[in-house]
């Protein structure tokens, strides 16, 4: 269930609620403001509250005109600048703040961003819900030989089921023993009188890193950006990259020009170091260059030819 009864009466009664404001609104962020979106098997994110909008980056970075420019081009084109350039301060004005049920061990690698507010659901006085996650099968893989942090190859049918029913049976089994220890049952009731209960903030370290949490998480738009940067990246973990791409979606919604500078100039875009610049300018001016020659080490290398879709064996070659 992706919102408890009382969440949804509480999103119901959010939504039939009408409040007149000075401020300026993003009318497409409106439409889905408090609306669950679906993460993973159990997971959403919803955006609770929001300030601020393209405009507001703009009158951020033209503090002495006011309100800025009326022409949609040239703010648009203001936006682009201070990305490019990565003029960060005026993106800091505008925040939005989401509601995120997440798999704890996601909660625990999301935390290292602390740029952000954070209030999480606390399981020393509230007891945690019966829902875990589990990959689906196209998920689980290998370790990767390459990376330490990373996944391989997929595993085969075979072992896949295997780890599937494994985590399944272990995720069940540590729920009833929490339930065991907390002598209470799903509706909170005592289980057996006779039989005292463990105290709450005891119990739930007897469950597994795929049970939910969630938290109520804030943030301005500048350090979000960092963040989606990192988390929306093709290397960051398949399930923290899912969460970052539904923001990626909302930030669409809530300023437009900046998700199109965004993406134009930080996800599509490329960072070479010096060795890399001065390599290009070779390749550009038609010479040969191979990884010896380039002063770039073999990994640094082969991410300098993928960003160019050359053959890191050839050099100048281009890849099919």
């Amino acid at each position: 269930m992706p919102l408890s009864v009382s969440q949804k009466d509480s999103v119901l009664d959010l939504q039939e609620s009408q409040n007149l404001t000075k401020r300026p609104v993003s009318q497409e962020l409106e439409k889905i403001l408090y609306e669950p979106i679906g993460v993973l098997d159990h997971g959403f994110i919803r955006v609770v509250d929001y300030m601020g909008d393209d405009d507001a980056i703009v009158q951020a970075a033209r503090v002495s005109y006011g309100k800025g420019t009326k022409k949609v081009s040239q703010d648009r084109g203001l936006i682009h600048y201070l990305m490019r350039h990565r003029h960060t301060t005026p993106f800091e004005m505008c925040e939005i703040k989401f509601h995120i049920k997440l798999p704890i061990f996601i909660a625990r690698q999301w935390i290292r961003h602390r740029t952000a507010n954070v209030n999480e659901y606390s399981a020393r006085y509230s007891v945690l819900e019966n829902e875990f996650y589990v990959p689906k099968k196209e998920n689980l893989a290998t370790q990767s030989a390459s990376n330490k942090q990373g996944r391989g190859d997929g595993l085969t049918p075979q072992n896949a089921e295997e780890v599937l029913e494994i985590l399944k049976n272990d995720a069940q089994n540590a729920f009833s023993h929490y339930q065991d220890l907390l002598n209470e049952d799903e509706d909170g009731h005592v289980r057996d009188e006779e039989r005292q209960g463990l105290a709450r903030e005891l119990a739930r370290m007897n469950l597994s890193l795929n049970f939910y949490t969630q938290w109520y998480w804030k943030i301005d738009l500048h350090n979000l950006l960092h963040f989606l940067s990192l988390r929306a990246d093709s290397h960051a973990q398949y399930e923290i990259r899912a969460y970052a791409h539904a923001m990626l979606d909302i930030v669409k919604k809530w300023v437009p020009h900046t998700y199109e500078a965004f993406e134009k100039y930080v996800m599509q875009g490329a960072k070479f170091s010096a060795d890399g610049v001065d390599t290009l300018k070779k390749m550009i001016k038609g010479q040969k260059v191979m990884q010896k020659e380039s002063g770039m080490n073999p990994r640094e290398w082969r991410e300098f030819c993928q960003l160019l879709s050359l053959n890191p064996e050839t050099g100048n070659d281009v890849t099919d």
